[in-house]
């Protein structure tokens, strides 16, 4: 009878402890992606960034390559479900979506996570086998089921994790009010208060974590610059909060972090308006081409004849200046990319950029013209070195030294997976050997 007791009460204890409590002692993992940060740029031993560094040095580094396209959302959900975009669905920082008028596609990204994300992602699989979840302006994740804890890219007033942050003091209702149209350097502090908020008070078994500083200022005025640095060094700073927390929080022995970012950058001073060359050859009501930096796809009006046009759209665009690349649907395979015909967000061709050029989807002016300022961009094919993303691994089940050689972001998932003990079977890239 005493014994029985004894097993009630432990049952009554675990069932009524605070959320997170409970996990204490279980194996963690923070994936945090900053966005746009070049592999190249740990190369610079003058970049101020002495977390990262830290880091390294206790753990790994490893030259790192993503997936085409090289744009934010794609390679963001390569890193969480280990497949490339011509499986796990995400061709642009959105869906892309057939209007049926004109333009013939747009990108929306206001679309629910279960329709836009294909595959299982390995939030799903933790979510699945019972451990807790958090996502901090992660993408294509909205109102996912299986995250447990969520501060939005679009946070506002409405989110649960946001009222109850507001209810401790940890942000106030006047950090919310317009956040989305504030400067992204106010909108990182507020995303790594969230992150601290969460490993202090929730401990989740996996915490996906986003910052757009790198991201937005190399857009501005190209990587390799002051502003550049600046913000790159300003990540550093955020991230070192995230570690601090984990050692406050008593979790450093059980947590794995993950520090990555979905590309790299390069400058360019000059931008190609396919569309302007298509209007020249009388196809802008047949044929339109939509931007994403580096590379741009063609799609075609729904009732047009692609064999037939396919060869008049080469015509009009090769020579043009900057255009490195026209490749078509017998290249899409090799390049991780989907079929129109298994996918109608892609498009019939696809246009690479050359170094120096960046793809507009301007309708005015000459098809190739210098900008005013240098600006930065990606989206050029991921096989370009400066494409790729950084790669660092520290803490639990990271021995420092190893040598990687080169991974892949599909790689990411899958040892997520091993590390949090998750089943992840539909993942295509390998588990890395951390020690």
């Amino acid at each position: 009878m005493r014994r029985q007791l004894w097993i009630s009460l432990l049952i009554l204890c675990a069932t009524t402890l605070a959320p997170g409590q409970g996990s204490r002692n279980r194996n963690k993992v923070i994936l945090i992606s900053l966005d746009g940060f070049p592999g190249y740029s740990l190369n610079d031993p003058k970049l101020p960034i002495p977390t990262l560094r830290k880091l390294i040095a206790n753990g790994i580094s490893a030259t790192m390559l993503g997936i085409n396209p090289t744009v934010t959302w794609p390679n963001h959900t390569a890193m969480i479900t280990g497949v490339r975009a011509d499986e796990h669905g995400l061709l642009a920082n959105g869906s892309i979506q057939r209007t049926g008028t004109w333009p013939p596609v747009k990108v929306e990204p206001m679309i629910v996570k279960e329709l836009m994300v294909k595959v299982p992602t390995v939030y799903d699989a933790a979510h699945k086998a019972g451990l807790t979840t958090a996502q901090v302006d992660w993408v294509a994740i909205e109102k996912a089921p299986t995250i447990t804890w969520a501060f939005r890219e679009w946070a506002g007033l409405d989110g649960p994790l946001e009222q109850e942050m507001i209810a401790k003091g940890a942000i106030t209702k006047e950090d919310l009010e317009s956040f989305n149209r504030a400067n992204i350097v106010f909108r990182d502090q507020i995303w790594t208060r969230a992150g601290e908020y969460l490993i202090r008070n929730h401990q989740p078994d996996l915490l996906l974590f986003h910052l757009l500083t790198g991201d937005s200022e190399q857009h501005s005025y190209g990587p390799n610059t002051l502003a550049a640095k600046t913000a790159l060094a300003f990540l550093d700073a955020c991230v070192e909060k995230l570690v601090t927390a984990v050692k406050d929080a008593g979790l450093a022995e059980r947590t794995t972090f993950f520090i990555v970012s979905d590309h790299g950058f390069k400058a360019f001073t000059k931008q190609i308006k396919p569309n302007v060359a298509l209007q020249a050859a009388g196809l802008d009501k047949q044929v339109y081409v939509l931007p994403e930096g580096g590379t741009a796809f063609v799609y075609f009006e729904p009732a047009a004849d692609a064999a037939k046009l396919i060869p008049q759209v080469r015509k009009a665009l090769e020579g043009v200046e900057g255009v490195g690349r026209i490749a078509g649907v017998e290249d899409y395979a090799s390049l991780g990319l989907p079929h129109p015909d298994q996918d109608a967000q892609f498009g019939h061709l696809l246009l690479a950029a050359k170094d120096g050029y960046s793809f507009s989807g301007a309708t005015g002016g000459p098809v190739t013209a210098a900008v005013p300022q240098q600006g930065g961009s990606h989206g050029y094919l991921a096989s370009e070195p400066d494409m790729n993303p950084i790669f660092i691994a520290s803490g639990y089940g990271v021995k420092a030294g190893m040598q990687l050689g080169t991974v892949s972001n599909i790689d990411i998932a899958p040892t997520i997976a091993k590390l949090l003990g998750v089943s992840l079977p539909t993942a295509k890239g390998r588990v890395l050997r951390l020690r």
